[in-house]
């Protein structure tokens, strides 16, 4: 019977071994393949934010690297706003832009921005980067000549390879703050040419620039507020 119970307890120990042994971490499995010349396969498909697993495209910086294609997705579901209160409710409120479809101005922002800087990446890897818009919050006249504020713009950045379109690094969540010119300064601005427009388009191809050029992405550093009142 010693024997026996010996046996069994052996089996078992072997069993539990079996089982743990294949399930180490496959996530960084994803890594070797990045700086390889196969493409990984994943299909190219726009995410819900509520879906986004940010650790899995946080975890892969692919260095040295050139926009060779840009396209943006402004979902119709995001809700637009043109009420002229404090703080409007809607993903989309912008007013720098002659009243008209928000839709298409935010893209022709980000689309804008994304040249830009792909005018300064001149890596030797190119890549399509996709921009997926989940918010693009900005200030109402009321709120820009009184409070102030700031231009909330979040997005999820997904690289492709540019011909087979397999993914190279999944979509990762950008979430930036930019603080925005109020009363006298914003008209001031203005007169110098430092529209709302200008300032979003500058400040999110710097955004763009670092998301593609630091390992950890773009980080927003920005604690004011305004910040913490737009993350209610």
């Amino acid at each position: 019977m010693k024997t026996l119970r010996m046996m069994m307890l052996t089996l078992a120990a072997v069993s539990v071994s079996a089982c743990a042994g294949p399930q180490m971490a496959s996530r960084n499995a994803t890594l070797a393949g990045v700086d390889g010349n196969a493409a990984l396969s994943q299909p190219v498909t726009a995410l819900p934010a509520n879906q986004l697993s940010q650790m899995d495209g946080a975890q892969i910086f692919i260095p040295d690297v050139a926009i060779a294609k840009v396209s943006v997705d402004v979902p119709r579901t995001l809700s637009v706003s043109e009420k002229n209160s404090y703080y409007p409710k809607g993903d989309i409120v912008w007013r720098g832009d002659m009243y008209g479809d928000r839709y298409e101005q935010v893209e022709a922002i980000l689309t804008r921005s994304a040249q830009n800087a792909a005018g300064k990446l001149q890596g030797s890897r190119p890549v399509h980067m996709h921009i997926q818009v989940t918010r693009f919050h900005g200030l109402s006249e009321k709120a820009r000549y009184s409070t102030g504020g700031v231009h909330n713009m979040n997005f999820l950045v997904t690289l492709l390879d540019p011909v087979s379109g397999a993914t190279l690094r999944p979509a990762r969540e950008v979430v930036s703050n930019l603080d925005a010119l109020k009363g006298s300064a914003a008209l001031e601005g203005e007169r110098r040419g430092e529209t709302q427009k200008t300032r979003v388009t500058a400040f999110l191809e710097q955004v763009l620039m670092a998301e593609l050029t630091q390992p950890a992405g773009y980080q927003d550093n920005n604690t004011g507020f305004f910040v913490a009142l737009n993350k209610n």
